[in-house]
């Protein structure tokens, strides 16, 4: 305990007064931590929570992602020779022949070029080194829905039904034509389906990553071969089809999760059966957040650390469609879950001109001080099949339930189960150590601060129309907003639907701030830190609140040292920082060019591991070409 100021021995009227004020200064700070929001519980400090920094985790979390950002721009290379010597660095083999073209065309497309942007393509194709090349050829040659290259130009076979699926095959058809004059011939399997639908067991795929790991060498360049076989055998004589087998009727859980290794959370957990009332939530802070907050963006999306993602996400509960293999084939598609193995690729949807996925390519929305500082979000009830038996546990139907004034209040006041509502469970107010209810509770404020609701309910059985008969008396709902309108406001929360947000790309281009929860990986996840380029947030949402208060505030204005009036509690300046950030980052990596670039990279690895002579296969012409074998 700190010492009284000596003079308070001399003057004893002097020291009881401030001694009483000491006493009441506590006995107030005391009362206003332990106040009692839900239904008169008293509301104790998680365990967590005991030595909480005096900074708040969100300011730590920002300094943390700019200190990872300097680090990564350190790597940045700006000659073909300085390119390829990271490629050895990193990779461990020679880069593969046409290595010379992709940096020109990467140069000539202002490409900002760091080796570790492109891990998701060696971390995609690794486990196919195993697999004999021939075998790749005849797999890719008669799988369905294929684009191909031959001599320069593109070309697609399928039969996909005209819609969507129709829409992203041609999409990526244009994708892969743009740069068809510099690729090798090959062949591109193509998942058009929301879902993924390649899990291969973990330990099959350990020993296909020990063999890939295995084959790792810098090859001397007398054996260095700089030129592809190319593709005529398969051309010429494509022989029978290799047979792929499909499931389509287990529960995808427990379908996908002996992809997971067999010491994580969720391997030996069995998928749920019972789908009624609210899902799982943290009883405190999500494992391995930073004080409540996510710091592991990778481990905060896998589900493999994560079982209770069973139970609520949909598509672990009732995906749309299942069709999957354990076989290691190659299929290309837009997204994945971590445990998947398929070949990523740019979303479709990133590459469409239609306005509904980013509302334009040069609609970004207003200056940050001319927009509502307020949350939005607006979307279809999708994320799988929901039932009345199951749709309490689906993701988009609880983001919007608990971002409701009027739903929250209902479950602070709920008697059956104070903080329950249908589809959530509300945690305490202590947890995150919300500013804001210590003025109003927390449906108060969320009516002042958030405008979410669904277009669709997208009920099963349908009913024809956007009302659904065992939801219509939980949401209200509102006709869809175009993207260029959602951007006049601040906060913009993006999570999954059937599978990956196709706003996401827009969102980051905004000069909105987006918040993101996600169990699927992207094609561009290593060219993004969260806390600098986006808010994280986890896949409960229950760290929602809290991100919301330090950036949003109270609503109750005051008057700050500086005499300026401002929010209490709101930090709208590290808001503003993030979305500018986030903005200025995807027009410089997140743009068409990119993405060329990118899928430029991909093909002319992938056509090295479908080559018998893959060992040998490289470039080297910034060593000595002239050593090199044809």
């Amino acid at each position: 305990m700190a010492r009284l100021p000596r003079r308070c021995s001399l003057t004893s009227i002097l020291c009881v007064l401030l001694l009483l004020s000491l006493s009441f200064i506590l006995i107030g700070t005391a009362w206003l931590w332990r106040r009692q929001p839900l239904n008169g519980r008293p509301l104790t400090v998680p365990h967590s929570q005991e030595r909480q920094p005096n900074r708040h985790p969100i300011d730590r979390l920002m300094e943390t992602a700019e200190t990872e950002w300097y680090k990564i721009m350190a790597k940045e290379t700006h000659d073909l020779s300085s390119a390829a010597q990271a490629y050895r660095d990193r990779r461990g083999r020679h880069p593969p022949p046409g290595f010379d073209e992709w940096f020109s065309a990467a140069q000539r497309l202002d490409v900002v070029i760091i080796e570790d942007f492109f891990d998701q393509i060696y971390h995609d194709l690794a486990p196919f080194w195993a697999i004999e090349a021939r075998i790749l050829r005849r797999q890719a040659k008669h799988l369905p829905h294929v684009i191909s290259v031959r001599k320069g130009k593109a070309s697609m076979n399928t039969d996909a039904p005209k819609g969507m699926a129709r829409d992203r095959m041609n999409n990526w058809l244009n994708m892969t034509a743009t740069i068809q004059e510099w690729l090798p011939d090959v062949d591109i399997p193509i998942n058009f389906m929301d879902e993924s639908r390649v899990v291969v067991p973990w330990e099959e795929m350990n020993k296909y990553m020990k063999v890939e790991r295995s084959s790792r060498v810098i090859i001397p360049l007398p054996d260095v071969v700089t030129a592809l076989s190319g593709l005529e055998d398969v051309d010429d004589n494509p022989g029978e089809p290799i047979t792929v087998e499909w499931a389509g009727a287990a529960s995808y859980w427990d379908l996908a999760r002996v992809g997971c290794a067999p010491d994580t959370p969720a391997r030996e957990v069995p998928a749920a059966t019972n789908f009624s009332g609210p899902p799982p939530t943290p009883s405190g802070f999500p494992k391995g957040s930073y004080y409540g907050f996510v710091q592991n963006w990778t481990a905060a999306k896998d589900p493999c650390l994560q079982p209770d993602l069973r139970e609520s996400h949909g598509t672990f509960i009732e995906p749309i469609s299942i069709s999957t293999t354990h076989s290691l084939v190659p299929i290309f598609g837009g997204s994945k879950l971590p445990l998947n193995n398929e070949i990523l690729i740019p979303p479709a949807m990133y590459w469409t001109e239609n306005p509904f996925f980013s509302g334009g390519e040069d609609i970004h929305g207003d200056d940050w001080q001319n927009k509502k500082s307020r949350v939005m979000w607006r979307g279809s009830a999708s994320g799988g099949r929901n039932r009345k038996e199951n749709w309490t546990r689906f993701h988009r139907h609880r983001l919007v339930s608990m971002l409701n004034g009027t739903q929250v209040r209902l479950a602070e006041r709920n008697p059956e189960g104070p903080g329950q509502g249908p589809n959530f469970v509300l945690q305490s107010y202590q947890t995150y150590r919300l500013t804001v209810t210590r003025y109003m509770d927390l449906g108060t404020w969320l009516d002042s601060v958030t405008d979410a609701a669904v277009v669709h309910l997208v009920c099963f059985p349908g009913t024809g129309n956007v009302k659904c008969p065992y939801t219509d008396s939980y949401f209200e709902v509102k006709k869809s907003l175009d993207m260029k309108y959602q951007y006049g406001y601040k906060y913009l929360p993006d999570i999954d639907g059937n599978s990956y947000s196709g706003r996401y790309r827009g969102f980051l281009r905004s000069t909105s701030l987006p918040i993101k929860a996600t169990i699927y990986s992207e094609w561009h996840d290593s060219r993004l830190i969260p806390w600098l380029h986006f808010v994280p947030m986890d896949n409960s949402f229950v760290d929602m609140y809290g991100i919301l208060d330090y950036f949003i505030g109270t609503g109750v204005a005051i008057i700050n040292e500086e005499g300026d009036k401002v929010v209490e509690g709101a930090h709208d300046d590290a808001a503003k920082k993030i979305a500018m950030a986030g903005k200025d980052w995807a027009e410089r990596v997140l743009r068409k060019e990119d993405m060329v670039i990118y899928m430029m990279r991909l093909l002319m690895e992938y056509a090295r591991v479908c080559d018998d002579q893959r060992t040998r296969l490289g470039f080297v012409g910034d060593l000595d070409s002239s050593m090199g074998a044809e």
